[in-house]
């Protein structure tokens, strides 16, 4: 069954582009041109996957992110923005998106990103979003009343407390935050920037040993004597979680 995509773009150029070629990877795209439609779809249809332009009339994609979070709504959002402050972006993310790509984009990293969101994503019957049921994902980080797994790792969200198999771990709130990070986006490489724009706000600058040190911090706190290490480095990248 093809995922559903609900497309919110108030741009007619991009909008259909973007449909075309969502409808071409082999997505159901239902497009709408403001975020009033967004809404009403949303509770009509429910989506797997929401993709919002942050600039519309009316209301705007934030506005329907805070809305639809406020009622409980946890499908995956990924945020278009054509702008490029990180304090901007940091605004969806506060307002409840999931990711954002910043236009113009390549197509490619639209696909990308919905495919790491979908993995994410976890049904009643266990398969995760966008993964066949006979195509099993050791990295899919699933997501059940607050709580996300991957890599033999498991985190209560609300609670914020974390644990390695039945050890459970003793983090301070940037450990916990650069963990649930990782473990949401289990296999997938994360560069430097964007981990230190979801952690801290803002890029410290290629001379800082700040990531490297809270990395270091998490690994003495995961790493179990004859277990496998769990944070990897890819170097010049970043970091990925992953279960070797």
């Amino acid at each position: 069954m093809p995922q559903n995509v609900l497309l919110a773009e108030d741009d007619r150029a991009i909008r259909h582009a973007l449909e075309r070629a969502l409808t071409l990877e082999g997505y159901a795209v239902t497009a709408v041109a403001d975020g009033v439609e967004a809404l009403a779809q949303a509770h009509r249809t429910p989506p797997d996957v929401l993709v919002l332009d942050v600039m519309m009339p009316g209301i705007d994609g934030l506005q329907v992110c805070r809305v639809l979070r406020a009622e409980g709504d946890r499908t995956p959002i990924l945020m278009l923005t054509a702008l490029v402050e990180t304090a901007d972006r940091i605004a969806g993310l506060d307002a409840g998106a999931d990711d954002y790509v910043v236009k113009p984009f390549d197509v490619e990293e639209v696909f990308a990103r919905l495919r790491a969101l979908l993995r994410r994503t976890v049904p009643v019957n266990g398969t995760p979003a966008g993964v066949p049921a006979s195509s099993p994902s050791v990295f899919a980080s699933k997501e059940a009343s607050g709580q996300i797994s991957a890599a033999g790792l498991r985190m209560d969200i609300q609670a914020r407390r974390a644990w390695r198999g039945q050890r459970e771990l003793e983090l301070t709130r940037t450990e916990f935050e650069l963990l649930e990070l990782l473990v949401r986006n289990a296999g997938i490489v994360l560069d430097h920037a964007t981990i230190y724009d979801r952690i801290w706000g803002y890029d410290f600058g290629p001379g800082s040993k700040n990531l490297a040190v809270y990395v270091g911090y998490l690994r003495r706190k995961l790493d179990e004597p004859g277990a496998p290490a769990l944070i990897h480095t890819v170097r010049g990248v970043g970091y990925v979680l992953r279960e070797d």
